[in-house]
């Protein structure tokens, strides 16, 4: 979370020197008046080696503060805050059911009047989850993930949620960490600086330097995070159980609970800091090896669970290709480095940085890449692991039907009804991908994008490892180009899927090749003796129907739907009648005066207005399918 436009001269080693701390010279005895034991010795501080200085520091920016918001306030109101909650979801839905109704628009309806309308939408979104708060931002910035699940408008706007996190003030800052660590600022800390260096929407962080002359930073989490995550979730529920039964969510082929509980698991664990070191941690054994990665130093004797002491390393942010210039740094080795780490994280270590937007990447003195906020980490079980190897290998078969088998073992694919028309998608899907050469431009993000545009519109959810590193390599992706216009990830993922397709190789050759055979034997063995029964039965069949023993009812659902759309029209027109012969009666009944019974028939031609409403959109509804199959 450090923001990477901090730029250092030189790190402090622990011995006694004369150093610049603030602006001003001060000595630095080396010695911490906080006692470590062994378990420590693992996070002790490195060495850095000497090297070239980095461009000056930049002044900090004053970042804006939350002081206005209603939900910084930790005696807030549970019911106030449901209110506000329940009052933003009735909006958005009468905004959305306003969008997509074509009477709404002045002067006639146009696609270009719905995209700006919708856009304008979005903006309010984006505005009133800022207002909400840290729950809402958050959720936010998760859907922001989710093109499968949300309009294209929302994602985008969504996505700039990370600009814009006000900050809260230092006295919070300071009266939660002496809460946490037991200590006064003064006995933890040699310098603490007020001023946050970045905010986000669970905490901000501050530099500081401890008194054995190490310099760090301090994540402190926001008060009262804990009670308004509990208000908010209860909310988020009810919504997430009242999209799972509406048809306009597709409620049948979305699982909005799961979703939500998916949601709900990572916030509480984001809010666990002592989590989050441990996540450093881990991260940066995996990379131990990996000279060109550096992950900061966790202090563990400053740490609990609301603060969170790192070392502090800063670099430069890794899209300011000015600054990259300006030392010499090479843009196309940082942008291979930048996808081949994540390459590693995916498909040898199964635990990945979950958020690699480029606040989150720096670039060291040496070219090293510095990962920041290790709160959002993906795992990939082993299970897992295997099922998307055997995705990968199906989708360089181009066998859409193993494609599907393998998404309903990731439980991505909901094997209900009729799947003929996934089963086109998926295929149409494949020929377009695999035509593509490595010079062709067929982004990442491209690939995405038609992947979710197949899930909107068929059963199929992704799980949110999946969605998380899509949009992970569909932003790295992003940063290459940025840094590099000959970037390609094709060329640079190439190798990693040569070895997997060599370990497929070696696996077909040993023990499992001779299993595979001894199957389909047994398989060719089972149909050829189950061949002459099958044809008997054919035969039994073909003899009652000759013979009138057996009807068969055909069933016409192309008739079936245009009846039933017949139908839907025939009571929506009904409605529009009933509702105008009671606005009528209404305004004729308020001229005589009798406004009580004109006040009852405005009622029934409000309801007869919902109900002509979700008629139409019931109507929507089967044209949307009839042109999915």
């Amino acid at each position: 979370m450090v923001p990477t436009s901090e730029i250092a001269k030189n790190r402090t080693p622990p011995t006694k020197k004369v150093e610049i701390v603030n602006g001003s010279s001060r000595v630095v005895n080396g010695a911490s008046i906080v006692k470590r034991d062994t378990a420590t010795a693992l996070v002790k501080a490195q060495k850095s080696k000497e090297s070239r200085d980095l461009p000056p520091m930049e002044e900090l920016k004053v970042l804006p503060s939350d002081e206005g918001f209603s939900w910084a306030n930790e005696n807030y109101n549970s019911w106030q805050r449901s209110i506000d909650v329940w009052s933003f979801v009735i909006s958005l839905r009468l905004r959305i059911l306003l969008d997509n109704a074509k009477w709404a628009y002045l002067g006639g309806f146009t696609e270009d009047k719905q995209k700006n309308r919708s856009r304008k939408t979005a903006s309010w979104l984006r505005e009133r989850v800022l207002q909400l708060g840290p729950t809402f931002i958050k959720f936010g910035q998760l859907s922001s993930t989710r093109s499968d699940l949300f309009p294209r408008e929302f994602v985008d706007e969504l996505a700039k949620l990370q600009d814009r996190v006000p900050a809260f003030s230092s006295k919070k800052a300071r009266d939660l960490i002496e809460s946490e660590l037991g200590a006064s600022i003064e006995i933890l800390f040699k310098e603490f600086e007020d001023q946050p260096i970045a905010a986000a929407s669970l905490g901000q962080v501050h530099r500081a330097v401890l008194h054995n002359g190490e310099k760090v930073v301090v994540k402190v989490q926001r008060p009262g995070l804990k009670k308004l995550f509990d208000i908010d979730l209860r909310n988020l529920k009810l919504i997430a159980e009242y999209f799972q039964r509406s048809e306009t969510f597709s409620g049948a082929t979305r699982d909005w609970i799961g979703i939500y509980e998916e949601c709900a698991t990572l916030l509480y664990q984001e809010i666990d800091y002592m989590n989050e070191g441990k996540n450093a941690d881990r991260f940066r054994r995996d990379f131990r090896n990996v000279k060109w990665v550096r992950v900061p130093l966790v202090f563990w004797d400053y740490t609990a669970t609301k603060v969170l002491t790192l070392e502090y390393v800063p670099g430069i942010k890794i899209n300011r290709r000015d600054m990259l210039d300006a030392q010499g740094f090479n843009r196309s080795r940082i942008s291979s480095h930048a996808i081949e780490a994540y390459l590693i994280q995916i498909l040898k270590m199964g635990f990945f940085h979950a958020d690699p937007h480029p606040g989150n990447l720096a670039i060291d003195v040496d070219e090293t890449i510095i990962y920041y906020d290790f709160g959002m980490m993906g795992e990939i079980k082993s299970f897992t692991q295997e099922r998307l190897l055997e995705l990968f290998y199906a989708i360089y078969e181009k066998d859409a039907k193993k494609v599907m088998q393998s998404l309903t073992d990731l439980e991505a694919l909901q094997p209900t009804g009729d799947l003929s028309s996934v089963r086109r998608s998926v295929q149409f899907f494949l020929d377009n991908l695999l035509s593509q050469t490595p010079d062709q431009p067929q982004t990442l993000a491209a690939i995405g994008e038609d992947l979710f545009a197949i899930a909107t519109d068929q059963p199929i959810r992704f799980p949110s490892t999946i969605t998380f590193v899509l949009k992970a390599f569909s932003t790295l992706e992003g940063i290459g180009y940025s840094l590099d216009p000959d970037f390609s990830f094709v060329k640079i993922a190439a190798p990693y899927a040569q070895e997997l397709l060599d370990i497929r190789q070696q696996q077909r050759t040993g023990p499992q090749f001779v299993q595979e055979i001894r199957k389909q034997a047994d398989d060719a063995r089972t149909y050829t003796m189950s061949m002459p029964y099958s044809v008997q039965r054919i035969e039994e069949f073909v003899k009652q129907l000759e013979s009138g023993d057996l009807k068969l009812r055909v069933r016409v659902l192309e008739s079936e739907r245009a009846a039933r759309k017949a139908t839907i029209l025939q009571m929506a027109t009904m409605y529009t009648v009933l509702g105008g012969t009671l606005l009528s009666l209404g305004v004729t009944l308020s001229n005589q005066g009798s406004q009580v019974i004109a006040n009852g028939s405005y009622v029934g031609a409000g309801v007869f207005l919902v109900l002509f409403i979700r008629s139409m959109q019931r109507v929507k509804r089967l044209d949307k399918f009839e042109k999915m199959i």
